[in-house]
C-alpha cells in the first residue's frame, strides 16, 4: 500500500530528536506555552521573515485572531475565494463578518485577481486570499486593490510554509500571515497547532492578548479573549521539526518535478507552477474529467488518494444562508469535480512515484 501521508516515517526519521525535546517540557511542566513555545516564536518569525509570531492552538484559530485584530467584525465584508477549506470562511463568520466570495484561477486555483475589484463595497474591510496546495496566490495585485481601497490583507498560509511569491516568504507579504501545523501539513505538530505572523506591533499584542483570555497580566483582563494557547509540547516538536523543513521541502520539489515527469504523456492535466511562485507541493494536484473512476482505480492498487476539495465552501448546507447557488463561481465548481490529489510526502521513493504514475497513465 501507499498512503496519502506517511507520518509515522517521517517520525522515525528524527525520533530521537523528538522524544528528547517531549521528555524536556515534561520534565519542566510547562505545558501550556512556556520556554518552549516562546522559543519557537521567535525562530517561526525569522524563518518567514517577518518581526512577530504568535503560536496559537489551531491553525482557524489563526485566521479567527488576524481577523479580530485587523477589526473586522459585524456588518464587515471580507472577500475571499470559496476554493479553500473551510475554516478560512468559517473564521470570517466567528467574527460576525459576512463572507464575500470570488472565483478562482483556472489554472492556479488561487483567487482570480482580476475579479477582486467588482466585489469590493463600501463595507469591505479585508481580502483574505488562499495560498493553496503550497502555490502563493498572486499577491501583487491584491496588495494594490487594498493599498487602493484601504483593506487588510490577512494571507492565509495553512497550507505553504516555506512557499515565496517573488522572493518574499508568505505570511510576511499582507497585513498578517495565518499558518496551520495540522499534523499532515508541511511543518506539522503533533496534534493541533497554529501561528500569525506580522510586522505589526499592535496587531502582535492584540492577538498575544486574545489567544490568553485577552490578559497580558495574569487576571488583568484588558479585551474578551479565548483560550487559544499553544502546548509546551507542539512548541518543542515544531522547534525541531522546523529545522528539516527546508530538506523537506526540497524533497517534495524533486517528488513533483518527477511526477511531471512520469505523467508528461499522461490524459491528466498537472500542476502549473506560477511564474512568480515557489511552490512547495503541500499536496500534488491532478485534474480529470474522470477523477472519481480514477481515484477508484488507485484505490484497488492500494494508493490512497485526497480530494482537496469536492464541494466548495459557497455550496455547502452549512453556509447555504449566505445565498449562493451552483453556477455562481464557475471555475471552482468544475475544479472540485476535476481535482484529485496523489501521495505527496518527503519520504516518498522515486519507485512509489513510478508506481502512482503508472497507474494513472493507465486508467486515464
Amino acid at each position: 500500500m501507499i498512503p496519502f501521508v506517511d507520518l509515522k516515517a517521517q517520525y522515525l526519521s528524527i525520533r530521537e530528536e523528538i522524544d528528547s525535546a517531549v521528555l524536556k517540557v515534561l520534565e519542566s511542566t510547562q505545558f501550556i506555552l512556556g520556554s518552549e513555545v516562546a522559543a519557537f516564536e521567535q525562530e517561526f518569525a525569522e524563518y518567514c521573515h517577518v518581526d512577530y509570531s504568535i503560536a496559537l492552538n489551531t491553525g482557524t484559530s489563526a485566521l479567527h485572531l488576524a481577523l479580530l485584530a485587523a477589526g473586522i467584525g459585524p456588518g464587515d465584508e471580507v472577500i475571499t475565494t470559496p476554493f479553500t477549506f473551510i475554516a478560512t470562511v468559517a473564521a470570517i463568520v466567528y467574527t460576525g463578518a459576512t463572507p464575500v466570495f470570488v472565483d478562482i484561477d483556472p489554472v492556479s486555483y488561487t483567487i482570480d485577481v482580476t475579479k477582486i475589484e467588482q466585489a469590493i463595497t463600501t463595507k469591505t474591510k479585508a481580502i483574505l486570499p488562499v495560498h493553496l496546495y503550497g502555490q502563493p496566490a498572486d499577491m501583487n495585485p491584491i496588495i494594490e486593490l487594498a493599498r487602493r481601497h484601504g483593506l487588510t490583507v490577512i494571507e492565509d498560509a495553512a497550507q505553504a510554509h516555506r512557499a515565496e511569491y517573488k522572493g518574499q516568504r508568505v505570511g510576511s507579504i499582507g497585513d498578517i500571515g495565518c499558518f496551520s501545523f495540522y499534523p499532515g501539513k508541511n511543518l506539522g505538530a503533533y496534534g493541533e497547532g497554529g501561528a500569525v505572523v506580522t510586522n505589526n506591533p499592535e496587531y502582535a499584542r492584540t492577538i498575544k492578548m486574545l489567544r490568553d483570555w485577552g490578559q497580558e497580566q495574569r487576571y488583568h483582563h484588558l479585551l474578551k479573549g479565548y483560550n487559544y494557547r499553544m502546548d509546551g509540547i507542539q512548541g518543542a516538536i515544531l522547534r525541531v521539526k522546523l529545522g528539516y523543513l527546508d530538506t523537506w521541502t526540497e524533497a517534495r520539489r524533486a517528488h513533483a518535478a518527477l511526477y511531471e515527469e512520469h505523467l508528461a504523456n499522461s490524459n491528466v492535466i498537472t500542476p502549473t507552477v506560477m511564474p512568480y511562485s515557489y511552490h512547495v507541493y503541500h499536496v500534488y494536484v491532478v485534474r480529470t474529467t474522470r477523477r472519481n473512476a480514477l481515484q477508484h482505480k488507485l484505490q484497488e492498487q492500494g494508493i490512497q488518494t485526497g480530494i482537496h476539495y469536492p464541494i466548495p465552501v459557497h455550496l455547502q448546507q452549512a453556509y447555504a444562508d449566505l445565498g449562493y447557488k451552483v453556477g455562481d463561481f464557475p471555475c471552482a465548481e468544475l475544479a472540485a469535480k476535476e481535482v484529485l490529489s496523489l501521495p505527496m510526502y518527503a519520504e516518498l521513493s522515486s519507485k512509489e512515484i513510478e508506481i502512482v504514475s503508472t497507474v494513472v497513465c493507465e486508467s486515464v
